[in-house]
């Protein structure tokens, strides 16, 4: 019997239907409840952290300072530095997202992940004191981390302007995203970047 997050979820089952992630995408944790960011010092070490756990740590990061993301301005009551505020957060969220969908969280979780990060992004050149916007591809790794960061963003900003639970604006997030649905943050920006990028060519 393999692992299961959160003592519920298996991710045995779970499929990676971007190829080009499927190296980046870990689904299975290590032998330890956390990695303790053991893997900082490793060229590509973020690839040896479990998804889930990532999604824990952007939770965490998403303090409830304002700060600009995309040319917005997000405030949230984030768990900032509380890993144990943002692993309850995430277990409900996966609570809510089972329950409202009948699929496996960690699945729905991957699925949002495949459509909320973005292929093309701009960089921006300076060539003879004149700055250029150029497109550029977005490699794997960091779509995946663009997306994790817009999905917790993206929550923290719903959960600011209503009255629902943050897990409960997490769990929304992850399903509209992973059901490509332009309501979500995650996808909204994923998309703004695109356009911008094809623009920029």
């Amino acid at each position: 019997m393999g692992f299961k997050y959160f003592g519920r979820w298996s991710a045995d089952d779970v499929v990676v239907k971007d190829p080009g992630m499927q190296r980046y995408i870990r689904l299975q944790p290590l032998l330890v409840p956390w990695s303790g960011g053991r893997q900082a010092s490793k060229p590509f070490g973020k690839t040896e952290v479990p998804i889930v756990e990532r999604l824990i740590n952007k939770i965490m990061r998403s303090g409830p300072g304002a700060r600009k993301l995309g040319g917005r301005v997000i405030r949230g009551g984030g768990a900032c530095g509380k890993k144990h505020k943002a692993y309850n957060i995430v277990r409900k969220a996966f609570e809510i997202i089972e329950e409202r969908t009948g699929k496996n969280p960690v699945q729905v979780l991957v699925d949002a992940i495949h459509f909320s990060a973005p292929r093309e992004e701009t960089t921006r050149i300076t060539y003879g004191g004149i700055t250029y916007h150029v497109a550029v591809d977005t490699s794997p790794l960091r779509g995946i981390d663009i997306a994790l960061r817009n999905i917790a963003a993206g929550a923290f900003a719903t959960s600011f302007r209503s009255k629902k639970p943050i897990e409960e604006c997490l769990a929304e997030e992850i399903i509209m995203a992973s059901n490509y649905d332009l309501k979500s943050f995650a996808v909204a920006r994923k998309e703004e970047m695109e356009r911008i990028a094809e623009k920029a060519r």
